[in-house]
């Protein structure tokens, strides 16, 4: 193996395939990254066993003799970051003995053979459709966060993608909140997968563009394709619960308020709150709308909301600061609704206009 290549494109190139590898990984071999050269691009291929990321190279690169080896993948990022060169020269010394070159630098770095990689199938099968990179990500961005952090019900750990009737549904709820988002596609498929957030996390933060994604559904596993980029993940065995009948259809209370003016009294009344349950109270009639919070050992705090819109008779809900936060903050959005059924009953946070997304989170007892 033997090449030259502008630094900026390989160090751009590493750092995405790098987010697939573990660096605690039991197989030695996957901490690693695997440099493949052909007669016309290099590929590169990071992987957990969970998530594979690989993406190719076949401009800015000027390729004297094939090869491949395995490099580590802590050592190969930080050598093309800090070496001051615009070009690097990268090429195999003795068996795997890999020579890293540049502006007077010279680094030795141990390999390992190719061979020992792990066989990775980046087979385009499945059921296949196609969608806006943005929607994805956006998609990710607010429904990720409410997915459950205990492995107890590993189903819960990911988030639920389901499709019929030319929409894509994505799910995820931790049994405390959830977070729901509707998207519009244009293949009339069907499918019910469940996808591991570390794994949506890393194809969230790779998305840089808007670009069309080439997505593959099998049983087992999901592929991503976009921009030189394929995205291989695992999928959660098990099936996920179902979650229409937790969201209400009809409201006797609802209020409207300006989403930053919300937030700041929700991050003002979690002050005094004990840390651990971070609970505060709303407490809403036609006159008023108050946000309070109560802790025996510190204090109390009440903020009156001047601004929102309150319609329905008077009622008291207490639920997490942090899961409301959370659900507006996903929104995104200038304006947002929140719709009640009663004082111990699962309320819904939307967006003033859209009805795209939608938040749910549970109240808590508090007396």
């Amino acid at each position: 193996m033997n090449f030259k290549i502008k630094r900026t494109v390989l160090l751009n190139a590493l750092a995405k395939v790098s987010r697939a590898v573990s660096l605690k990984s039991p197989l030695p071999v996957l901490t690693g990254i695997k440099f493949d050269l052909k007669d016309d691009e290099l590929i590169l291929t990071g992987s957990d066993s969970d998530i594979t990321i690989q993406t190719s190279i076949n401009e800015d690169i000027e390729i004297i003799e094939k090869g491949s080896v395995v490099l580590s993948s802590k050592y190969i990022l930080e050598i093309i970051k800090k070496i001051d060169s615009d070009t690097v020269h990268i090429y195999i010394v003795d068996g795997t003995l890999t020579r890293i070159e540049g502006s007077g630098s010279k680094f030795d770095l141990n390999g390992t053979s190719y061979i020992d990689y792990p066989r990775i199938d980046l087979n385009k099968s499945g059921v296949y459709f196609q969608m806006k990179s943005t929607d994805l990500k956006e998609a990710i961005e607010q429904t990720s966060f409410a997915t459950s952090e205990k492995e107890t019900r590993p189903v819960l750990t990911g988030v639920n993608f389901k499709a019929r009737d030319n929409r894509l549904e994505c799910i995820a709820t931790d049994s405390y909140r959830l977070a729901k988002r509707i998207l519009d596609i244009d293949s009339d498929i069907t499918f019910n997968i469940i996808i591991p957030k570390k794994s949506l996390i890393e194809i969230s933060r790779i998305i840089e563009k808007d670009e069309l994604i080439d997505l593959y559904v099998s049983d087992r596993k999901v592929l991503f394709i976009f921009d030189s980029v394929l995205i291989q993940t695992r999928l959660i065995d098990g099936t996920y619960p179902d979650t229409s009948r937790l969201i209400p259809n009809d409201f006797d209370y609802s209020m409207s308020v300006d989403s930053s003016h919300l937030l700041s009294s929700i991050d003002r009344a979690s002050l005094l709150s004990n840390e651990q349950t971070n609970i505060i109270k709303l407490s809403m009639n036609e006159d008023d709308v108050m946000i309070s919070s109560y802790s025996q050992e510190i204090g109390s705090v009440e903020e009156y909301l001047s601004k929102a819109f309150y319609k329905g008779n008077s009622l008291h809900i207490s639920f997490s600061a942090k899961y409301l936060t959370d659900a507006i903050r996903s929104i995104n959005s200038d304006k947002v609704r929140l719709l009640f059924t009663g004082e111990m009953k699962p309320f819904i946070i939307k967006d003033l206009e859209k009805e795209d997304i939608i938040q749910l989170v549970l109240p808590v007892r508090t007396y």
